[in-house]
Parts: structure tokens; C-alpha cells; sequence
């Protein structure tokens, strides 16, 4: 086995090396776009088919075969279609050169101007009954949403975002979509849920925040027209009643920690290989 191995090894040259990184680097690109989204339910599926198909070719049940080699034709046939909003999202990173763009991460001070601007907002529209509805991105990302939207791009602030949700407004009815410290859309339109076992109390924006979480792994912050209160839903769940700094705590968790943990778990198995190699 291992002169096999090795006689395989001496076969590989650099251009086949760079070949299967860069096909490992697109497969891997291609997961993060569909990760968490609705194609990658659907690829799921279509896995498990081929992987149910093969098992029946191995059994020689010819008649479970044949319907679902048919059904498999149709199926290639139907993929651009249940995928075109994908396609089209990835040509259009393409286009513009986002295809290798890295998301981009807060550092610590970053995340704080945010939250203590997010948190201003807040504490002002709550006072003074403002309805508001912001998403935070994380990694699941939202452009079918940002799309529903009018485009901002503008860095986050305070007063950005009570001018945005005074009532009467042109951008107030809608949701405020949040990638790291900028608002990226206004005015965006969100899934409302389908929970028949929510409070007759909470109104549309909550269920469009519930509905969102539902769908994503974003951070929904609420604040109610009716009674000012502040609410945030997460995974599907809403937490209500909070003050500000529980959403500032919410938050830096979601937004923060995540990343932090991940850089710093990389950092100590650098340093744990480089110290046991020294050894």
C-alpha cells in the first residue's frame, strides 16, 4: 500500500498541485455562497438522490433505478431554474470582483462605535415610540433581501438611523439591513412567520423579525411603534423587554466573539504545532 501511495505521489507535478487548489478554493467559495441558504437545502436533497440512485444500481433493482435515472434527467434540466437566484448572484460578484472578497469583520473598536451608535438609536426611538427594524447580517448572507431594498452604504450612525425610521418618511416602512458597521439598504422587505402560536400582541415588524430569524442566522433588533419596547429575535426566538444594554451584550456577542474565538483557537493550534515541533 505504501509503494503504492508513493508511486502515486511521484506522479504529481506543481501544475497538478495548483489545480486541485484552486478547484478546492472555488468548491470551497461555492459552499459559503450557498451555506445556510435555501439552494443549499435543495443541494441536500439532491445528494441524497444520487446517493439513493447508486445504492440501487448496487442492489440491481433495475426498476427503482430506471424511474430514478428519468427522474435525475429532469431534475439537471429543472437546476438553473430552482437556482437562478444564486447564478445570478455569483455572476454578478463575478462581474464586479467580489468572487474572492473576503466578508468583512469588525475589529473590537469598530464593533463598539457600532454598537454604542446602535444602542443611541435605540434608546432615542424607544423613548419617543419609534418603530425601527434592523437586521445585522453574520454569515448567512442577505442579498435577495438588500435587494427589495433602496441602497445606502453609509457608515453606521445615530442619527443615520433615526432619520431613516421617522415615521412618514420615504424609507421608514421597511427593515435596515447591517453588514459590519455599515447600513447597506433601507426600506427592505422580510419573510413574516408562519408560528400561529405568537402573541396576538406583536405586529407585523415582529413577525418580520421572527420570520427573518427564522430563515437566517441575522440578529433582528425591534423597537415597537405602539409601546417603545425593545425586543430582539434570534434562531427563530424573541427575546422582548430588553434594555439597551442587553442589546449592546446580544449583539457583541453575535457580531464579535464568534470571529474573535475562531482567530484565537487558530493562534493557539499555530502555536501548540510550533512548540511541539521544537520539542
Amino acid at each position: 500500500m505504501m509503494i503504492q501511495l508513493q508511486g502515486l505521489l511521484s506522479t504529481i507535478t506543481f501544475l497538478d498541485v495548483i489545480d486541485i487548489v484552486v478547484v478546492a478554493y472555488f468548491l470551497y467559495r461555492l459552499f459559503l455562497m450557498l451555506k445556510n441558504t435555501r439552494a443549499a437545502t435543495l443541494g441536500k436533497g439532491l445528494m441524497v438522490l444520487i446517493g439513493f440512485t447508486l445504492i440501487c444500481r448496487w442492489l440491481n433493482l433495475h426498476v427503482i433505478s430506471w424511474l430514478l435515472e428519468k427522474s435525475m434527467t429532469v431534475i439537471m434540466v429543472a437546476l438553473p431554474v430552482v437556482f437562478q437566484p444564486e447564478l445570478r448572484r455569483a455572476l454578478e460578484q463575478i462581474g464586479r470582483g467580489k468572487l474572492f472578497h473576503k466578508g468583512s469583520e469588525l475589529d473590537e473598536q469598530e464593533l463598539e462605535e457600532m454598537l454604542d451608535s446602535v444602542a443611541h438609536a435605540t434608546k432615542v426611538m424607544s423613548k419617543n415610540k419609534v418603530g425601527a427594524l434592523m437586521v445585522f447580517e453574520r454569515a448567512t448572507g442577505l442579498a435577495e433581501r438588500i435587494e427589495t431594498g433602496v441602497p445606502i452604504d453609509g457608515l453606521v450612525s445615530s442619527g443615520l438611523l433615526q432619520n431613516i425610521f421617522v415615521k412618514d418618511t420615504p424609507l421608514h416602512d421597511g427593515a435596515v439591513i447591517i453588514r459590519g458597521n455599515r447600513v447597506v439598504a433601507a426600506c427592505c422587505l422580510l419573510p413574516l412567520t408562519e408560528n400561529r402560536n405568537l402573541s396576538q400582541e406583536l405586529g407585523t415588524r415582529h413577525r418580520a423579525a421572527i420570520g427573518m430569524s427564522e430563515q437566517s442566522d441575522a440578529v433582528i433588533l425591534v423597537v415597537s411603534e405602539e409601546t417603545g419596547t425593545i425586543s430582539i429575535a434570534r434562531n427563530g426566538e424573541l427575546m422582548r423587554y430588553l434594555t439597551v444594554d442587553d442589546v449592546k451584550e446580544i449583539l457583541r456577542t453575535a457580531i464579535f466573539r464568534p470571529h474573535a474565538a475562531v482567530k484565537n483557537s487558530l493562534v493557539d493550534k499555530i502555536k501548540s504545532l510550533w512548540g511541539g515541533e521544537k520539542k
